[in-house]
This record gives C-alpha cells, sequence and structure tokens, in this order.
C-alpha cells in the first residue's frame, strides 16, 4: 500500500510538471525497459579496496518520451554498490543510493555507472571471500523491472605504514635504510615500514595487500610459504635490507590453480588488469641482505621484478632462482648491480627495457633458462639479456668492476628484435663470460658488431656449443606461454651434463634422457 501510495504521490506530481512543460512532455513509464544485461558483475575485489567501474546501459525502444518514477538499490542505504545514473551521482542526499524522475527521450538509452567498496566484516565474519548479491530496481507504472548486482569480495592481511594528521594532510612513515653499508640508517621518502617480527611468516590462509614497501631488517628473514599470494598497491614493493633475507619458497603444483606456488603481483584482481605491466615497485634486495631465495614462484606486472644490488663474490650467491618466472615488468625482469646470481628453470618475459640485466659486473650462472622478450607495450632500447662491467652514474663518473663472471648453459636468449644478447665493457679488463649449449638470437643486419671479438661466436673462450637464430617454437610469446612445441629448433640441443644439474624441467618433467634448451621440454601441440 505505501508503495502504492507513493507512486501516485509521483503521478500527480508529474502530471502537475507535465502541464506546465510545454517544450518536451514526458510521461511516465509504462513499458518495460531493455537492457544491454540482466546481471552485472563486479570482478573480485578486496575488503575495502574500491572496485572499477562497470556500467549498465538502458533502453527506451518505445516512441514516446519517458520518465522513470525511481531507481533505486534494493538494499537501499546499506548497500555496499554506489550508483551514477546518466552524470547523477548524489541526488536528494541519496548518495548513489536511489534516483527519481529520470528522464528518457524516445528511442534513446542512458548509462548507469556501477562501483563497490565493500567490508566483509559487515558482512561475514568467519569467511575469506563472499559473494555480495543486490538489484537495482526500475519502477513503472506496472510494476519494477530489475537488473542483478554481484561482486566476489575477499578478505586479506593489509600491511601499510602508519600515518598521523598534520594541517588536515596525512603525512605518512617513511623507511631510514643504511645504503651504503656505514651501518647509519638514512632518511629516505620512501613511504613504507619494517615489518615486526610477528608478521615475519606471510602464509596461505589469506592474501597479503602490501601499501608502500614493507621492509625486512637486519637479523630478520622473511619466510613466505607455498600458496601464498602477495597483491601490491601502485609504489609498493619489498625491501630486504642489509643483513635480513627472504625466503619465498614454493612447491609444484598439480593443477592450473597453481595451489602451491608463490604469486606476487598488483592488488587489482579484474581481469583488465590480470598482464598490464607497472602495477607495483619492485621486490628489491639490498647490499647486503644475505641468503635470498625464490622457487616455485611468479612475479609479475612490476616496474622491476626483482631488484638486486651487492653481494658479487665467489664464495656463494646472494639469490637463488629455482623455477620462478617473471612477466610483464615495465622496465625490467631483473635487474642486478655488482651482484650475484644463481637461476635453474628461470622464465622471464616481456620487460620494458631487459628481462635480464647483469651490469656493474657480478657473478650468473643460469642453466636451463630462458630469457626472452616479446614487450609490445611500446618501444625497447636494450636487450632481453644485457651484461656490463660499468656503471656510470648521473655525473658521468665511470665505475668498472673486475668481478664479472658469467655463465649461460642448455638456455634460450631470444625475443622480437634482431639483437637479444649483449656483453658490454670499459677498460681492458678481461671478460670472464661463457655460453654453453645456448640459443641467442643475433642478427647483426648492419654488422654493427662484426669486428667486436665479444661476438665472434667461433671463439672458445667465450662460447661453445652455440646456436644462433634457431626458432624456438614457443606457443604464444605474447601470451607469456615460452613452452615449446614439437615443431622447435632446440629439441634434443641440452647437454646432459648441465640437465643432470637441473633434472626436472618447470613443469616437473625429467629432461634427464633428452635435453631440450630452456625451462621448458617441448610438448606436443595438435592442430
Amino acid at each position: 500500500m505505501n508503495n502504492l501510495i507513493k507512486l501516485l504521490s509521483v503521478v500527480f506530481i508529474l502530471f502537475f510538471w507535465n502541464s506546465c512543460n510545454n517544450d518536451i512532455e514526458f510521461q511516465i513509464n509504462d513499458t518495460p525497459l531493455l537492457f544491454s544485461k540482466d546481471t552485472v558483475y563486479l570482478d573480485t575485489i578486496f575488503t575495502n579496496i574500491g572496485s572499477s567501474t562497470y556500467n549498465l546501459k538502458v533502453y527506451n525502444n518505445s516512441n514516446k518520451n519517458i520518465l522513470i518514477p525511481e531507481i533505486k538499490l534494493s538494499n537501499g542505504n546499506d548497500s555496499f554498490f554506489r550508483l551514477n545514473v546518466d552524470g547523477i551521482y548524489n541526488q536528494n542526499d541519496d548518495e548513489g543510493k536511489r534516483f527519481e524522475n529520470i528522464e528518457l527521450l524516445a528511442n534513446d538509452s542512458l548509462y548507469i555507472f556501477i562501483e563497490t567498496t565493500i567490508n566483509i566484516n559487515e558482512i561475514s565474519s568467519d569467511q575469506n571471500s563472499f559473494l555480495y548479491e543486490d538489484k537495482i530496481e526500475f519502477l513503472n507504472l506496472n510494476g519494477a523491472q530489475d537488473v542483478n548486482l554481484i561482486s566476489l569480495v575477499k578478505d586479506a592481511i593489509f600491511i601499510y605504514p602508519g600515518r598521523y594528521e598534520n594541517e588536515e594532510q596525512y603525512i605518512y612513515e617513511t623507511l631510514e635504510i643504511d645504503f651504503d653499508g656505514d651501518g647509519i640508517n638514512e632518511q629516505t621518502e620512501i613511504r613504507g615500514r619494517y615489518l615486526d617480527e610477528n608478521e615475519l611468516i606471510f602464509t596461505n590462509e589469506k592474501p597479503y595487500v602490501v601499501y608502500g614497501y614493507a621492509a625486512v631488517g637486519n637479523g630478520q628473514e622473511l619466510i613466505i610459504e607455498k600458496g601464498s599470494r602477495i597483491h601490491f598497491h601502485d609504489n609498493s614493493g619489498l625491501i630486504i635490507a642489509s643483513g635480513g633475507s627472504i625466503k619465498a619458497n614454493g612447491e609444484f603444483s598439480q593443477n592450473q590453480g597453481l595451489e602451491n606456488e608463490i604469486i606476487f603481483e598488483g592488488d587489482r584482481l579484474e581481469p583488465f588488469f590480470e598482464n598490464i605491466p607497472g602495477q607495483w615497485g619492485t621486490i628489491w634486495l639490498l647490499d647486503g641482505s644475505i641468503d635470498n631465495e625464490f622457487s616455485f614462484c611468479t612475479i609479475k606486472n612490476a616496474s622491476v621484478g626483482i631488484y638486486t644490488t651487492g653481494g658479487a663474490n665467489y664464495d656463494s650467491f646472494k639469490l637463488d632462482l629455482y623455477n620462478v618466472q617473471i612477466y610483464n615488468s615495465s622496465n625490467f625482469g631483473i635487474l642486478s648491480l655488482s651482484s650475484s646470481i644463481e637461476a635453474e628453470n628461470l622464465v622471464i618475459n616481456k620487460s620494458g627495457q631487459s628481462s635480464f640485466a647483469g651490469t656493474y659486473g657480478g657473478r650468473y650462472k643460469l642453466n636451463h633458462c630462458t630469457i626472452s622478450n616479446f614487450w609490445n607495450s611500446g618501444i625497447r632500447q636494450f636487450p632481453s639479456i644485457l651484461f656490463s662491467n660499468f656503471f656510470i652514474d648521473s655525473d658521468n663518473n665511470e665505475y668498472v668492476n673486475e668481478l664479472f663472471d658469467v655463465d649461460v648453459s642448455n638456455s634460450i636468449i631470444y625475443g622480437n628484435q634482431n639483437i637479444e644478447f649483449l656483453v658490454e665493457n670499459l677498460s681492458d679488463v678481461d671478460l670472464d663470460f661463457k655460453l654453453i649449449n645456448t640459443l641467442i638470437k643475433f642478427d647483426d643486419v648492419n654488422n654493427f658488431f662484426e669486428n667486436d671479438p665479444k661476438y665472434d661466436f667461433s671463439n672458445d673462450q667465450y662460447y661453445e656449443n652455440l646456436f644462433d637464430n634457431l626458432l624456438p617454437g614457443f606457443i604464444n610469446p605474447v601470451q607469456n606461454d615460452l613452452r615449446i612445441d614439437q615443431n622447435s629448433e632446440v629439441i634434443g640441443l641440452g647437454s646432459l651434463e648441465y640437465a643432470i644439474q637441473t633434472p626436472y624441467d618447470i613443469l616437473n618433467i625429467n629432461r634427464t634422457a633428452n635435453s631440450d634448451l630452456g625451462a621448458y621440454q617441448h610438448v606436443i601441440i595438435e592442430d
């Protein structure tokens, strides 16, 4: 009865209004509206993080100018959804929940934009994810029509810096870091904080969402358990300070859900953001950090996947990578400055600069790796893999590192440019590098490097059984599928000597019987 009284009141008001309007006459809608969809699915979001904006198109296919008496959310002011109807957000102080007297011309349409921010604790206190539903109701003379709204909200553990208010502005906590190794922390403008002792184990019970940089201090070890999901907001990441370490050790997953793998990515869960580069900062291993390990991990959509500085020596490797994939980095997949890395079954693809850059010397040992770069979001200036023995600072001062030790075996270095492998040096320091049983893409069409002895591929000081410009047969490199098919020209080219050092490929397939190059054994793709 109350709805009927409300509708009659609206009819009376509209009748009076129309009688005074001599320009365009609108009639209260008495025919069904049409909609672009009957259900609007807002993709998965984290609790208390706003969604993207989704839209619904509403059509008036009649020959009458109509007035929609009311558009509202079924849950009213308690709804977690917000609407913008044809450019109107706040009508009658309803803040996106209810709208009255919406005009729609004959054979015309309007847009409704939908957003949500959901606090899962106000829905359920005992579930890590929850399907939240509501409806948009459209009132007309013959009743109402509705369109469903559905969103999946996930609970998470949030890590963020402290803040305080000063003169109506928020001031955020920033990190103090010992960059030069003198034992004294310098104040920075990097927003973030050091993890507390009770935060040094990331579990797989809930995803983690990091705002700013979460730092691991001297004497601390961050352990990330298998199956963990680590999400970073814009300009966020991890910093492992001098004396600290990170152990991110997942395990092989039996299904496509990657239940045991550790994944580092941005905090936008909508499909549109799935492969967008540069959504967050980096995992930064500072000079003096030690015993850093990543296994069965995927790092995607960062500015720099892993940035490591210092730690170049012959005693141990600062960073160990095993079965790690790095994709869609807006700058570098791995950027190393005078550091040391040992990698097996490492796959890198689609980086705005180099996929792997070992600069200012260092020590690098790569076995059965696939270092490729099929960047397609702009022009890049650097090859897939780049090594150098020098560093030039902002004042053009040149520094040369005498430690330069590179070993690459049973690997693939490839991409969508002519030259995907470079070694650069300053001074007369001998370069100690060797590529063995490895495919490189090096098509020097302009003969720019023809007199450079570093690219004399018959020189056994640097190269042994090198394969240049063969076709690796990647299944879909633009989609980061670097598996090789049955037509690959690198099948069986691996050396058993190096295959037995990494006996299983990244998909847990034994490669010791007949080793292919790269991180993957070939698969059969049927037409």
